[in-house]
């Protein structure tokens, strides 16, 4: 998908991904952690290249239960972040979330959106979800400014809802269901660029 950082994709995460991911998250930290799980580990300790196979092995593993999509976003071919479909239910649910984090020198070009809507247009397409929801930081406004490109909806606040930097923090949650998106990646793509832009 055309970006102005150019061409995004999102495809399965490679281990040779991981020097990309650990120069990206170590030189991003400042931006990075305040929305991050909280870890007794440093920084740098969470970033080593036996954390990367282990990240990278424990998500394997949820993508072949079904449980999750774990992928790269890449800009020409250059490895700039992950999108990620988690949390995925079957049965009567059929639903799942949506996180996702990008390198900053990509930060306002829209790549991060252009990659949550290939990702959500998946969701509803092949992986055959009914829901994808997000949950968001209040404070995390270039996060929020993602979906709400994208059409989803805000439905409420989670008080305490998840650990993030050393304490409970609230969280707001946005929803999307597959019948507000008949039409797909290209309903996605235009209520985030106009009608003029989608081809």
């Amino acid at each position: 998908m055309s970006t102005r950082a150019g061409m995004v994709h999102a495809r399965p995460l490679r281990r040779s991904d991981g020097d990309a991911w650990r120069t990206s998250r170590l030189r991003d930290e400042r931006i990075i952690a305040p929305w991050d799980a909280t870890s007794e580990l440093t920084w740098a300790a969470r970033h080593t290249r036996p954390m990367w196979h282990g990240h990278r092995s424990l998500l394997a593993s949820g993508a072949r239960r079904g449980e999750i999509v774990p992928l790269a976003i890449t800009v020409g071919g250059e490895f700039a972040g992950q999108v990620t479909l988690g949390g995925i239910q079957r049965g009567a649910l059929r639903s799942g979330w949506i996180g996702y984090w990008t390198d900053s020198r990509f930060h306002g070009q829209g790549v991060a959106t252009a990659a949550v809507a290939l990702l959500v247009a998946h969701a509803f397409g092949p992986v055959g979800l009914h829901r994808v929801e997000a949950t968001i930081a209040p404070a995390n406004r270039a996060s929020r400014a993602v979906v709400a490109h994208l059409g989803f909806r805000r439905e409420g606040r989670l008080e305490r809802y998840l650990d993030i930097d050393g304490a409970w923090r609230d969280h707001l949650l946005f929803g999307l269901t597959v019948e507000e998106l008949p039409g797909g990646l290209t309903q996605l793509l235009s209520r985030w660029r106009g009608p003029e832009q989608t081809g």
